[in-house]
């Protein structure tokens, strides 16, 4: 499969370039069809859920926590997040290899939309830009994030595979509108083949087993609670030995995260 063109197909420039209203925004989503992926919701490091029940609980207590509007800000945030990301990154003279650059170059573009499209559809009540440090400074940390490849490798590969669960934790958030919640489901979906790109491009397999990853160890609570194998209320453990076995049923499931959680860490890349 070529990847490139892969990426290229999830994103519609007629949609993202299109000047109008919040509800002509979403009309505009909603004729496209439901193939189209709109945007990736990808955000950094995950806090440590205090408990693993915690996180399997954030889908149902969000409908509790966070209205539409808060939920459409919270997704700017990481798109602005993500798309400084990758602009510095494809800025920076020497950082990507040519192999690697159209991958990236790709991605970018979507974020780029992702942002055009959500500031479009939340008018006035759009938040601002944010100022972001990608040493990680206002966290206490001092990554080469644009000197050192392999480190934007891993900063990239935090960022997509807390994505998915920062917006699966918003999804019960999003249950009495079919409208945002379809379209929620298919940004969770592209933000999971965002993810997997990633992952492989580190050499890893493209999904996550246990809470187990190779980075370094500032970015553990990406995974935490990933190693959970009760679903529904039913405990896998042990059921499926023949197939894979509990590692199996790990990377069988992604655990939620709520709003509060992944806004914690925030301060660790946000100067203001």
């Amino acid at each position: 499969m070529n990847i490139i063109k892969f990426l290229d197909d999830l994103s519609d420039k007629q949609l993202f370039e299109t000047k109008g209203s919040r509800r002509d925004s979403f009309n505009q989503m909603k004729n496209v069809g439901k193939n189209m992926a709109l945007a990736s919701i990808p955000f950094a490091l995950a806090a440590t859920s205090k408990k693993t029940s915690a996180a399997t609980m954030s889908m149902s207590s969000a409908m509790f926590q966070a209205s539409p509007t808060d939920i459409l800000n919270f997704a700017l945030t990481l798109e602005y997040l993500e798309r400084d990301f990758y602009q510095m990154g494809m800025d920076t003279s020497g950082l990507i290899p040519a192999a690697d650059r159209d991958v990236f170059g790709q991605i970018l573009k979507h974020e780029v939309s992702h942002v055009d499209f959500l500031a479009t559809a939340l008018g006035d009540a759009a938040i601002e830009k944010p100022e972001f440090d990608f040493s990680g400074g206002p966290g206490g940390l001092s990554l080469d994030t644009f000197g050192n490849y392999q480190i934007f490798l891993a900063l990239s590969q935090g960022f997509e595979d807390t994505g998915v669960r920062a917006y699966k934790g918003q999804a019960g958030a999003l249950i009495d509108n079919d409208v945002l919640l379809e379209y929620a489901l298919q940004i969770h979906s592209v933000e999971a083949r965002h993810a997997s790109q990633v992952r492989r491009m580190r050499g890893e397999k493209g999904w996550i087993t246990f809470n187990d990853n190779t980075l370094p160890d500032a970015f553990s609570g990406i995974y935490a609670g990933e190693q959970n194998t009760v679903q529904g209320g039913v405990n896998l453990s042990g059921m499926f030995e023949d197939f894979g076995g509990d590692a199996a049923v790990t990377e069988a499931f992604d655990e939620p995260l709520t709003m509060e959680e992944v806004n914690a860490i925030a301060s660790v890349f946000i100067v203001s």
